[in-house]
């Protein structure tokens, strides 16, 4: 079997960043994924949100686990670091990383299988600790490499393409983050680039947990009638709270928002995360609230979608440590192995 590969050569018209870079200088290798994957979508929306925001594809580290997600950061940012883990233990390779060099932006791609069921614990570490890292979850709530059996988010009550009825509860990964702590927490719709893109921008220009819950339907096995992730249905039962624009701080359109209609939540690195409100009465900064908006929706069988919960003054992993500064992974023996007069004054202090 032979694949096609992109050209390198750029055309000369193509619109340029802040960076020089065109859009194409963010794209990765031809995708292997089925025709019409909802994967496909959310990496297009990753390369469109990232030249936007003009950052510089060799700052991002991109990790990833197992499945067809996590196949998929071969397909965006091809000049970027990454790191393809075992299976569910993404999370703890990134928390790894991040603590030995901080200055990196940190994009984490899973899937519902490898964060919902054997990476659940690794999730939930990586949520509550505060880990700066923008982590995508692709959710078509199927096995689609081993031919769609369901995962652990399908919902109760769906049906697999062969008819069969799931029994089980699902794992609703957005109402976990909430619940464990996590300071950005958005779902949204792969076939929504409108919304998806802001929040991507959104999340990876937050300071610390940042989850996007994508629901990204499988067109091999999960985009039938019956199925609670297919197209039409969460086309038909899509209720979004807000509508997203981010902008970043040197941006200057302000004024074309009329008063009342935007809410500014200011980021620790100067932008401005503005969500113009269509939902009455909806806060996006009350935890408690999202959780109780969530499930009072899920009741009624609608996805919620949108930015669900922020908080800007979150604390990111590195300040629940206390750690220094300068990026671990630069310090040297003399810094890192202090001796012993160092740990028995640490000792002396524990007495």
């Amino acid at each position: 079997m032979t694949y096609l590969a992109k050209p390198k050569l750029h055309h000369p018209t193509l619109q340029r960043n802040a960076l020089g870079f065109t859009r194409r200088d963010y794209e990765g290798k031809i995708s292997t994924l089925c025709a019409g994957c909802g994967h496909d979508s959310i990496s297009a929306a990753l390369v469109q949100a990232c030249w936007e925001l003009d950052i510089e594809p060799h700052r991002v580290a991109k990790l990833s686990g197992i499945g067809c997600s996590s196949k998929t950061p071969d397909y965006f940012l091809g000049a970027s670091h990454g790191f393809n883990t075992v299976h569910g233990r993404m999370p703890s390779v990134a928390t790894g990383a991040n603590l030995a060099n901080r200055e990196l932006l940190y994009l984490g791609v899973s899937g519902d299988g490898d964060s919902a069921s054997i990476g659940l614990g690794q999730f939930a570490h990586a949520m509550r600790r505060g880990v700066n890292l923008t982590y995508i979850v692709e959710n078509n709530g199927v096995y689609g490499l081993t031919k769609g059996q369901f995962s652990a988010t399908a919902d109760q009550g769906s049906k697999s393409k062969k008819g069969v009825v799931n029994t089980d509860s699902a794992i609703d990964l957005v109402a976990l983050a909430l619940q464990l702590g996590a300071s950005y927490v958005a779902r949204s719709f792969s076939g929504d680039k409108e919304q998806l893109i802001p929040l991507i921008k959104g999340a990876m220009r937050h300071h610390g947990a940042a989850l996007i819950d994508v629901i990204s339907p499988c067109v091999a096995f999960n985009n039938h009638a019956g199925s609670t992730k297919s197209y039409d249905y969460v086309r038909a039962h899509n209720e979004a709270v807000n509508r997203l624009d981010f902008m970043p701080s040197r941006d200057a359109i302000q004024l074309m928002y009329a008063p009342g209609e935007v809410i500014e939540v200011q980021q620790h690195d100067g932008s401005v995360l503005r969500l113009r409100k269509l939902a009455a009465g909806y806060d996006a900064g009350d935890r408690l609230a999202a959780m109780s908006h969530i499930a009072t929706h899920e009741s009624r069988g609608e996805i919620l979608t949108g930015l669900l919960y922020v908080n800007a003054s979150a604390q990111d992993l590195h300040e629940h440590l206390n750690t220094v500064d300068e990026p671990l992974n630069r310090l040297g023996d003399a810094q890192l192995c202090p001796g012993s007069a160092a740990l028995a004054a640490i000792n002396a202090e524990l007495a």
